[in-house]
Formats: structure tokens, C-alpha cells, sequence
């Protein structure tokens, strides 16, 4: 065991928990899945995909209060900047050392937009992230679609576990999301961004049934707020 606490507050947000406590697309308020409020949690980073409401989220909020550290594309982290919040740009294939935590930045293919005051400003990139803590290196995908390079980060960084999504019409769906998990090749894989509106409606034992037809890796189906030791 590594001393890692994972847990899914619905949609594309995680917690995790270690030495310290991080977020990553924390969307709680708007998030009908979500049983928590931003006023709930107290992270010292959050990690942000994309600049897209439901993965934005409630980051300006949570950091402005918390005075916590955000870590997101470069342009998305200079529009935080300008909301007061203590935010830090990388891009793809970045990697920075945050707390004691390596981080990398890996592709993702899916736009990125932030919307504020009714108008769209550019936000980047989309992305993903690979969080290697005490041991244990754990991919969250960010909203995409399968690409043939996610074989290469496999290959280099060996996922223990992958947090992808499988909602379709915006990302994968089931299906490709299992090709993706066999190009990846994790221990664990663990669905997400999927029913938490009714056009990305998906059911996760599809997901299980059709990894376990091509790959050797476990599907983990978390229910909102359950608790992953790691």
C-alpha cells in the first residue's frame, strides 16, 4: 500500500489524498451527481484539464478561500491568475515537482474554453494528468478521445491506475475507452465523466465487460464518494 486515499466526487472529480490533499476538475456546484460543496473541501492543489465549466468548475472559489496551489494548462493558469488565484501554467510534456509530487502533463484530445461574463476566452490546450505519490503513479486522462499515443505513455510511465472517461458524444465512449485501457495497460482502471447528465448516459458494467474481453486490467466502478485505499 502506498498510503493513498482516492475519491470520486462524481463526474471528472477526484480527491486524493496523501501527504497532502489534492483536487483534481473539483465541479461540485451545477454537478447533479456531486454530494459535497465547494466549501467542503480544503486541498492545498487542485489540478484543472480544461477550461470547461464542468471541470473549471469551482476552482477560483475553493482557491481563493483556500489559498491552495492550481496547476493547469499555461493559458488556462494565466486567466486564473487574473481571478487572484495562486495558479501555475505548464504544458504537454511538462513535468514539475509540486509538494514532493512529480507531475506530468500529457496530451488530450478534446478543446478547452472558459467561459466568463457570457463570452469564450481561450484556455489552451486540453490535457491530462500523470501524478506519480509515494510509489504509485496514477493517470487522470482529462476528457478525450483514444489516441494511438496513449500506448507511448503507458510504455513510460507505467500507470498503476487510470481514471478515464466513457461517456461519449465528448470523449469515449465504453468501447474505446477499453482499447484505451489496453493500450495503457494499468493495474486499475476506474470510469468516469459518464450519467451525470443524460447525454453522456452510460452504463460502467459495459465498460468492465469489454476490457475484460481484450486486457488483463481490473475495473474498479466507484459510486459517488466511495473511498479507494491504494
Amino acid at each position: 500500500m502506498h498510503g493513498i486515499q482516492l475519491i470520486w466526487h462524481g463526474h471528472a472529480c477526484f480527491e486524493i489524498r496523501a501527504a497532502y490533499n489534492m483536487l483534481i476538475d473539483p465541479f461540485f456546484r451545477g454537478n447533479p451527481s456531486a454530494k459535497l460543496l465547494p466549501e467542503d473541501v480544503n486541498p492545498d492543489i487542485i489540478f484543472v484539464t480544461h477550461g470547461h465549466y464542468d471541470h473549471l468548475g469551482d476552482t477560483v472559489e475553493i482557491a481563493q478561500r483556500t489559498g491552495c496551489r492550481v496547476i493547469a494548462m499555461h493559458e488556462l493558469a494565466n486567466y486564473l491568475k487574473s481571478q487572484n488565484v495562486k495558479a501555475e501554467g505548464m504544458n504537454i510534456g511538462g513535468k514539475v515537482q509540486v509538494n514532493g509530487i512529480s507531475v506530468i502533463m500529457t496530451d488530450a484530445n478534446h478543446s478547452s474554453s472558459i467561459s466568463d461574463s457570457g463570452q469564450r476566452l481561450y484556455g489552451g490546450r486540453a490535457a491530462g494528468f500523470i501524478l506519480q505519490i509515494n510509489g504509485c503513479s496514477i493517470y487522470h486522462t482529462g476528457d478525450t478521445g483514444i489516441f494511438g499515443d496513449m500506448r507511448l505513455i503507458g510504455d513510460i510511465y507505467r500507470p498503476d491506475v487510470v481514471l478515464l472517461p466513457i461517456g461519449g458524444k465528448y470523449t469515449m465512449d465504453p468501447e474505446d475507452a477499453a482499447k484505451a485501457v489496453a493500450m495503457i495497460g494499468p493495474g486499475i482502471a476506474i470510469p468516469m465523466h459518464y450519467n451525470t447528465f443524460d447525454v453522456i448516459s452510460q452504463n460502467p458494467v459495459e465498460f468492465m465487460h469489454k476490457v475484460k474481453d481484450i486486457c488483463e486490467t481490473k475495473v474498479l466502478i466507484m459510486s459517488v464518494e466511495d473511498v479507494l485505499e491504494l
